[in-house]
C-alpha cells in the first residue's frame, strides 16, 4: 500500500505542477487563454518553439509540450484537439525521476493510483488522462 501511495503523492504533485506551469505561462504571454495555446502560438511563429519563461524553459513538441523547471523537474503534456492537457504513465514517471530526491514507482502503482483519484482525473482514451474540470 505504501507503494500505492507514494504514486498517488506523484500524480497529485503533478497535478499541482501542471497547475503552476499554466499559471506562470499565462502570466508571462498575455495571448495565452489557456497552455494549450502554446502550440498554436509557436506553430504560426508568435513565440519560438522553445525558450525561456520566468522560472521554466519549454519546448513544444509534437501534440504537446515538455516544460522544466529551473531545479531540473520536467513535465510533460500533450493537448488533445479540445485543448485540454492529458499526460500518460510514462510521463508521469518521467516527472517522478527528474524529482530533486527522485521517485520511481512503477506502472502498476501510478495505474493505482490513477483510479484511486477518479473523479479528479478522466481517462480520455485507453492510459491517457486528464484532470477533470
Amino acid at each position: 500500500m505504501e507503494r500505492v501511495e507514494a504514486a498517488r503523492d506523484l500524480v497529485l504533485a503533478h497535478v499541482r505542477a501542471l497547475h503552476s506551469i499554466d499559471e506562470a505561462m499565462r502570466a508571462a504571454i498575455p495571448s495565452l487563454e489557456r497552455l494549450a495555446d502554446v502550440l498554436g502560438l509557436a506553430r504560426s511563429r508568435r513565440i519560438s518553439r522553445s525558450a525561456d519563461i520566468g522560472t521554466y524553459s519549454y519546448k513544444v513538441h509534437g501534440a504537446g509540450c515538455r516544460f522544466i523547471s529551473d531545479d531540473g523537474t520536467e513535465v510533460d503534456v500533450d493537448f488533445t484537439a479540445d485543448g485540454s492537457e492529458v499526460f500518460d504513465l510514462w510521463r508521469l514517471r518521467l516527472y517522478g525521476l527528474s524529482l530533486p530526491e527522485t521517485v520511481d514507482v512503477t506502472d502498476e502503482d501510478l495505474r493505482s493510483a490513477v483510479r484511486s483519484l477518479r473523479p479528479l482525473l478522466t481517462e480520455v482514451r485507453p492510459g491517457w488522462f486528464r484532470v477533470t474540470s
